[in-house]
């Protein structure tokens, strides 16, 4: 195997989510991320040919994993038997990080959607439950992304504030998706650099960066199809501006580019990171 030279260099602090569509070249070029974001639920029960992927990956890189069908917020029992699988899987890794969304996408069956949890204290505390027992299980603390939405069935609470009550009352951690506060922000109307300032830096555990659809100027989309917006790089650089560096991850699910493309999209975001992490360690 060979490094990859599609980057000048390694980028000490930037990852990339991991796709079956360049999951090849990765493992051939072994290119230099800081780290990989799976979803544990593609790789889980796929057989020897993935295990024998994810051992090579894992010898290379730092992996995380970010899953898509826990459903914290559904009324429906947790799936402890799903939990026990996914221990299991995190053990044989060695994937110390497992992140989900606060979020629901089950009502009596999966809706291949993730929907908002109403801002309520009802809410809150069922979730804080939940969120106590995922931890219980996997032995690992649960780390949950602000998600975008685009209605609330409730809002007793602020969005922010519901955050906050959740990462305290459940002792967990936060994955900071910086385009989904900057979405949220346009579409219902808030400060977002307010609402980066309010949130706890002792929670947040890593971040997120993607793009969206401009719908139109009150309705943007989180489509994670596109670049990642001006506005959303500087967004991410207030939120390490205020809580410290933090490693982040960009995600592309959608119009997946030649993997070289995305790599140039990380160097050139880590070029406009790097004087502010130089700044804040006092070089």
């Amino acid at each position: 195997m060979r490094r990859a030279t599609l980057t000048p260099n390694p980028i000490p602090s930037l990852g990339l989510g991991l796709r079956r569509e360049f999951l090849d070249q990765v493992l051939t070029e072994l290119p230099a991320v800081a780290q990989w974001e799976i979803a544990p639920e593609n790789w889980m029960g796929r057989g020897n040919l993935a295990e024998y992927q994810l051992d090579y990956l894992r010898d290379h890189y730092p992996i995380s994993s970010h899953g898509l069908s826990l459903s914290i917020g559904s009324q429906d029992p947790l799936d402890e038997t799903f939990l026990l699988r996914l221990k299991a899987f995190l053990d044989r890794f060695s994937i110390d990080r497992y992140s989900e969304h606060l979020s629901y996408c089950s009502v009596g069956g999966h809706l291949y959607d993730l929907l908002p949890i109403p801002f309520t204290e009802g809410a809150a505390e069922h979730v804080i439950a939940r969120v106590r027992r995922v931890q219980e299980i996997i032995e690992r603390p649960l780390v949950l992304e602000n998600i975008s939405y685009y209605a609330s069935a409730a809002t007793e609470l602020d969005e922010l504030s519901f955050i906050k009550r959740i990462l305290q009352g459940a002792d967990c951690e936060l994955l900071l998706d910086v385009n989904n506060v900057y979405v949220n922000s346009i579409n219902h109307g808030y400060d977002a650099r307010q609402f980066i300032r309010g949130l706890p830096s002792s929670r947040i555990t890593y971040g997120h960066i993607a793009g969206h659809h401009e719908e139109a100027p009150d309705l943007l989309i989180d489509t994670h199809g596109a670049g990642v917006k001006p506005a959303v790089v500087e967004l991410l650089q207030l939120a390490q501006q205020v809580h410290g560096p933090f490693a982040v991850v960009l995600e592309r699910d959608f119009n997946i580019p030649p993997l070289g493309e995305l790599l140039n999209e990380l160097y050139e975001l880590d070029q406009q990171l790097q004087p502010l992490g130089e700044a804040l360690h006092g070089n």
